[in-house]
Parts: structure tokens; C-alpha cells; sequence
């Protein structure tokens, strides 16, 4: 029987673009249900200690890779060579344009803010603020150069006493890197470890307090700075707004949103979960559990009553089921989620609640 070249063809594009470990689901196989946070491997028992659950939050990070792609080593962890392209005097504190080699071959750039008394000889706590979507002032937005308004956590902070960095998310706006010829499985993981790279740069500053940080951010940023917190144990605070809630919730399970450069499945995010398309419950990884392998870390999520993107009855149900993870190293209050009446947005109340939170912690 003769078969059609053009299916064969398709099938050969579709199979390069998601990855055919993904599509056939042999790369991970899920054995444990998302929301069954203390479930253990192998089945019939669940953690009651936080050592014994040390075996969930290894298979977890398993999941995440699988999709992601494996964080590299310090093969990549290369020489920062920071270059200072601009700087502008903005009253308290200074913001420098600048870029570093975050990898071989790619340069990642960033605006960091330093607080003149920092610059005077008191070191100030360091915090990552990643940015949200947008595809014209990318991550101007954050140091308040432009966009909507209400993103300007990076440039607040800086007013505040704490030296922030922003790196720009890759493929958006003028940072468009080659991930593919750099070796990357997803623009996700590529994104972290820029982030990675951006805490190596804050631990090399000595008007820097090292040792822990924080990250920040609204909408794609706000699950940036879960992803890269899991991968990154410095990150000892996590502020998410609008940026989550449980995969197979996710626009209400519309399967038109699981298909290659839709949704989540854009070469910037994880094209292998192109391959999950009406089968959600079997990602690899879910928010329950990214959530619960923070604890016992502070972790406060932003979740509007009216956002559209991620619902908010959805957060409720991750977070209750991370919070059993957060029990069971005696930090339930570790965790927590505000709910505004208002649409996918980060209004004044809550990110001063971030903003206290931040400076408690880092503090100490």
C-alpha cells in the first residue's frame, strides 16, 4: 500500500517541533495525581516528614525536565563580562541599562536599579522582577518605561532600598536569541537560567546583601518567578501575580489552546506540551506541586477575581493543595493568596503587601 507523503512529512514536522518523547509520552509517565501533594513514589503512602517528601519533590523536578529540558551545568555558567550600555540618575536611586553573557553565544540584556545608599556603602537586599507579556517594551515595563501601568515593581522596589534586576524574557521585544541553536528545549528554561544568571550577577555585587533573594513578577512573570524559584534555591521569596493556576484548568481545558504556539505550548514556553492535548492530567508537572516544592519559602500569589486568564477558584485548589506541603514543615503561613476585585491586573494594595513581605524576609 503506497502511504501519502504528506502526512509522513507532517507527522516528521509535528514529531520535531514537540518532541517525540512528549507526543508518546515516554519521556516521564505520571504515576502520582498534582493535587495529591503528599503522595509518595511508589505508591500507597503518603510524606510525614519533610524528609521523607524530598522523594515526591525529586520526581517532580523529573517532570518539570522532562518538558523543559535539562538544566544545564557549569558548562554554561560562563563569565558574566557585564557591560554597562546606559545609566540614568532616577532621584534615590540609579538605573543602568546593561547586558551579560549568560551562556556562550548569548547575551542577555537587563536593567538593574541601585539605591544610592547602596552605592554609598550599605549594602542593599537584591530582588529579581520579571517581567509580564508584552512584545514592545518588554521588560521596560518593570523599571516603568512605558506599558501598562501597575508593573512597575522593579523601579518601586529601587525606591525602596533594594537593588533589583529585570532581565528581558527571551523572544520578546528587541531579545530574540537562537534557543534552538543554543541547545535549549523550551524558551522556559531558557528563561530561568538568564534569571540564574541574573542572581550569579547580583552575588558578584558588593553593595549587594547575598545569600537569599527575592523574585517578583505579573503574568508571564509571574510564573517565571515560580519556575526559576523551584530551579534556584537563593530565591527565599516568591510574589506571583496572575501567573498561574492548574494546567488542566487553564482556559477551562479548551483543547484549542493546547496546540503548538498557542497558549502554553509557544517556542517561548514548552512546546512539548503540545503533546498533552486532552489529556492535561497526565503533564508531567502541575502548579500544586511547583508550589509545594517551595516549601518552606514564602510564597504570596496575586489571583484577581475577575482575571481572565487564570481563575481564581482554580489558585484556591493549588494552593490548598501545596499548603499540606507547607504543613508538613510547620510553615502553612508561608503561603498565601490575595484576591482583588479586579481583572488580570496587580493593583497598589497588593503589591504593597508584596513589598512588606519582601522586606520582612529579606531582612532577617
Amino acid at each position: 500500500m503506497r502511504i501519502p507523503l504528506l502526512p509522513i512529512f507532517a507527522l516528521t514536522l509535528l514529531i520535531s517541533l514537540c518532541g517525540a518523547p512528549a507526543l508518546r509520552g515516554e519521556t516521564f509517565q505520571r504515576t502520582l495525581d498534582a493535587f495529591d501533594t503528599l503522595a509518595l513514589p511508589g505508591g500507597g503512602k503518603a510524606a510525614t516528614t519533610p524528609a521523607e517528601w524530598e522523594s515526591r519533590r525529586k520526581v517532580i523536578l523529573e517532570g518539570v525536565q522532562a518538558i523543559m529540558g535539562k538544566l544545564p551545568g557549569d558548562e554554561k555558567r560562563i563569565p558574566l563580562d557585564v557591560r554597562v550600555e546606559e545609566e540614568t540618575d532616577c532621584g534615590t536611586y540609579v538605573r543602568r541599562l546593561i547586558s551579560y553573557a549568560s551562556e556562550p553565544g548569548s547575551r542577555t540584556p537587563a536593567y538593574l536599579c541601585i539605591p544610592k545608599s547602596a552605592l554609598s556603602g550599605k549594602p542593599a537586599p537584591g530582588v529579581l522582577c520579571l517581567h509580564p507579556t508584552d512584545n514592545t517594551v518588554g521588560y521596560k515595563v518593570v523599571v516603568g518605561l512605558g506599558g501598562k501601568q501597575n508593573r512597575q515593581y522593579a523601579s518601586e522596589l529601587a525606591e525602596r532600598g533594594f537593588v533589583t534586576i529585570s532581565p528581558s524574557y527571551p523572544l520578546l521585544a528587541n531579545y530574540q536569541p537562537d534557543i534552538k541553536a543554543l541547545g535549549w528545549e523550551s524558551g522556559t528554561l531558557k528563561a530561568v537560567w538568564d534569571n540564574m544568571r541574573a542572581l550569579d550577577l547580583l552575588d558578584s555585587l558588593l553593595y549587594v546583601k547575598h545569600g537569599k533573594y527575592a523574585a517578583i513578577g505579573h503574568s508571564l512573570g509571574g510564573h517565571n518567578s515560580v519556575y526559576t524559584a523551584v530551579f534556584d534555591p537563593r530565591v527565599q521569596v516568591v510574589v506571583s501575580s496572575c501567573g498561574l493556576d492548574s494546567y488542566r484548568d487553564y482556559y477551562g481545558g479548551d483543547a484549542t489552546k493546547w496546540v503548538l504556539e498557542k497558549g502554553w505550548c509557544q517556542t517561548r514556553y514548552m512546546p512539548k506540551l503540545a503533546g498533552y492535548q486532552n489529556r492535561l492530567a497526565e503533564i508531567p508537572f502541575d502548579f500544586p506541586e511547583l508550589l509545594a516544592a517551595l516549601a518552606p519559602r514564602h510564597v504570596l500569589i496575586n489571583a484577581p477575581l475577575k482575571d481572565s486568564n487564570f481563575k481564581w477558584e482554580s489558585v484556591d485548589r493549588v494552593v490548598e493543595s501545596a499548603r499540606r506541603v507547607y504543613a508538613l514543615h510547620g510553615a502553612a503561613d508561608r503561603i498565601a493568596v490575595e484576591h482583588p476585585d479586579c481583572d488580570h491586573d496587580f493593583p497598589d494594595a497588593v503589591r504593597e503587601k508584596a513589598y512588606a513581605l519582601i522586606s520582612g524576609v529579606l531582612s532577617k
